[in-house]
């Protein structure tokens, strides 16, 4: 009987959480010294943190709720004023292993789902060997000069999204997510990475270490160049380089049923929870 090598626990959930909020409180820092005109923040609640990051930003959202007490209801109420002063919705992403009490309060405040989203990780070090199909795929680190170019295919590859699995409930414009992604790739201790075919760009990806964690932050590839092996490939690299520089663990976030998550289940990904999203309009 084939028997699962990586338990979900809630101490792990919890250690997943508190790394993605460290990644998302970084993400409000970057965009406060970016755009000091913005009226951004990050407020810590019940274990997890609200952030608001700038207009109309997938990152603007509640996150890491339910693994360090109940949550302080005086607290969650400012915050969702601060949200509606910004006419923006609230966001909640709360983790399957979370205190259950959580969802419970949420939906009595008018909190409605939206979607899901899955958490998966792998071990680290892992035994995996680059497969021969991906010669043709150079993955490398992006340098500075490269960087428009880098915005340029991921952005774009983001926009054209694969149709497997369960579509996002959001949807972006091109400027926005040019600027989100670009702060986003500003925080501190980000790393990118480009993948070429032959000539040509494409792919691009990024990671950042948190405690052990390496967090696979968003790989995007141009339509023209999928089902050729870049995601793989750009997968691959950032596990090296994460084992390499000691993480015990790698995670990442996926649609469920999506192409991305097929791609990372064949690296050995696996499971470790799902987040429900709820969504309280301003």
């Amino acid at each position: 009987m084939t028997t699962s090598r990586f338990f979900a626990s809630q101490e792990l959930a919890a250690r997943i959480e508190r790394a993605d909020g460290a990644l998302i409180a970084a993400c409000v820092d970057t965009a406060r010294r970016l755009h000091p005109d913005d009226d951004v923040f990050a407020t810590p609640i019940a274990g997890g943190v609200a952030a608001f990051t700038g207009p109309h930003s997938p990152l603007n959202k509640v996150a890491g709720l339910g693994f360090a007490g109940p949550i302080d209801e005086n607290k969650l109420t400012a915050i969702e004023r601060a949200f509606a002063e910004r006419d923006c919705p609230v966001q909640a992403e709360v983790s399957s292993l979370a205190d259950p009490t959580v969802g419970a309060m949420l939906t009595k405040r008018g909190y409605v789902l939206q979607g899901v989203e899955n958490v998966l990780g792998l071990r680290l070090p892992f035994a995996n060997e680059t497969p021969s199909r991906l010669l043709d795929i150079q993955v490398s680190p992006c340098p500075d000069e490269d960087y428009a170019n880098w915005l340029d295919v991921v952005v774009t590859g983001f926009l054209a999204a694969d149709t497997q699995g369960v579509a996002s409930h959001e949807a972006f414009m091109r400027e926005s997510l040019e600027r989100v992604i670009g702060d986003f790739t500003a925080v501190s201790g980000m790393r990118r990475y480009l993948a070429r075919r032959g000539d040509s760009i494409a792919g691009g990806a990024s990671m950042r270490l948190t405690d052990g964690v390496a967090q696979m932050c968003g790989a995007s590839t141009l339509p023209e160049h999928r089902r050729r092996g870049a995601h793989y490939a750009m997968l691959d690299a950032r596990l090296r380089d994460a084992a390499s520089a000691g993480c015990d663990i790698a995670v990442i976030t996926t649609l469920p049923g999506s192409k991305s998550q097929e791609n990372v289940q064949k690296q050995g990904f696996e499971l470790l929870f799902s987040r429900t999203i709820l969504v309280r309009e301003c």
